[in-house]
């Protein structure tokens, strides 16, 4: 669901710019006030996580399209809506920085959709309250299920949205809503699938993660966690992401079905001119593939050796991990001197 810049004029991607940026300074407001400092190498941990599972796309079937991990409920089950957010902007960043996954002009709209609707409109309205007092496992079950179903709905919703009142796409938007919202409904299900599996084995491993878990809850050692989420992390962007689906996801494929399979393939002139050809130079894995001198070589399942095909996919998950903790360093550092002029 990561929208290209070819669907969007500059007055949209710049006032989602503004939002964004906004909800990210006020975000950062929040975390240098509050005192958990163990929270920055779990946040770190798991943006590293995001990142690899959403290499990992996994095939819809009967439709020819394939989805990945959204993750914005699972970060903020785990993180609360405000370290969520931040998390998973830094990784819609380094994916449009690194990857030309996303455009920049659309990284604002991008944030917005997978990072401010399931962390400040789903997580606190709907989540908390289907799941608050002591909540069974079957209602907890239900509450992730409902949460991330309405949560790739409200994405989806957005793009269409967005893309509308942007008016420089040929899409026709009545059949792009009716493509996006089913498609996203099957992504989804697979989520809240994937968010209850995780959410349980944290409830295992760690309950005190659990944001209403009882601060004395038993459970192993949390460097354990930490190493176990970034183990996956690394296995999924290393191996199991070759293994990926290679169908188009819901986005591109709701664009093809509409009738308009090259609308997001033209650079345009103007702003979206510049904004790619500086893509272009910042993207050092374009598609997650190692660039040459040509263009970037193709996949793993072009015949490229597999420890040059995981190159990106484990370069992007330690740069992940790397901005997330360097950005929670420089909170607390933030909220030191707040606390102590003199320091």
């Amino acid at each position: 669901m990561h929208m290209a810049d070819a669907l969007l004029s500059p007055a949209v991607g710049g006032a989602m710019w503004a939002v964004s940026a906004g909800t990210i300074a006020l975000s950062s407001a929040k975390l240098r006030r509050e005192q958990d400092d163990r929270q920055a190498p779990l946040m770190g941990v798991l943006g590293a996580f995001l990142f690899a599972s959403q290499m990992i796309n996994f095939s819809i079937p009967g439709t020819g399209s394939s989805g990945h991990l959204s993750g914005g409920l699972l970060l903020a089950v785990l993180l609360g809506p405000w370290a969520s957010f931040l998390t998973v902007a830094s990784v819609l960043v380094v994916q449009a920085l690194f990857f030309a996954d996303g455009g920049l002009l659309a990284l604002g709209c991008n944030i917005f959709n997978l990072g401010i609707i399931p962390s400040f409109l789903v997580y606190p309205f709907l989540y908390r309250g289907l799941s608050s007092g002591s909540p069974g496992r079957i209602r907890e079950t239900l509450a992730v299920m409902t949460s991330a179903l309405v949560s790739l709905q409200l994405g989806s919703l957005a793009v269409v949205l967005e893309t509308g009142l942007s008016g420089i796409s040929s899409l026709p938007l009545e059949r792009f809503l009716l493509l996006m919202q089913p498609i996203h409904l099957a992504i989804g299900a697979v989520e809240g699938v994937i968010t209850v599996a995780v959410l349980s084995f944290v409830r295992k491993a760690r309950p005190e993660l659990l944001q209403r878990a009882p601060e004395g809850s038993a459970g192993r050692s949390r460097s354990t966690v930490l190493a176990a989420f970034l183990f996956l992390a690394l296995a999924a962007s290393g191996f199991f992401s070759q293994l990926a689906s290679q169908n188009p996801d819901g986005l591109e494929w709701s664009i093809a079905k509409a009738g308009r399979p090259d609308v997001a393939a033209g650079t345009g002139e103007g702003m979206h001119a510049f904004l790619a050809r500086l893509q272009e130079k910042s993207a050092w894995f374009p598609d997650y593939a190692v660039k040459r001198a040509s263009g970037p070589l193709p996949n793993a399942a072009s015949g490229v050796p597999a420890v040059a095909s995981a190159v990106p996919g484990i370069v992007g998950t330690v740069l992940t991990l790397a901005l997330v903790c360097v950005a929670a360093f420089l909170l607390k550092r933030g909220r030191a001197r707040a606390v102590s002029p003199d320091a």
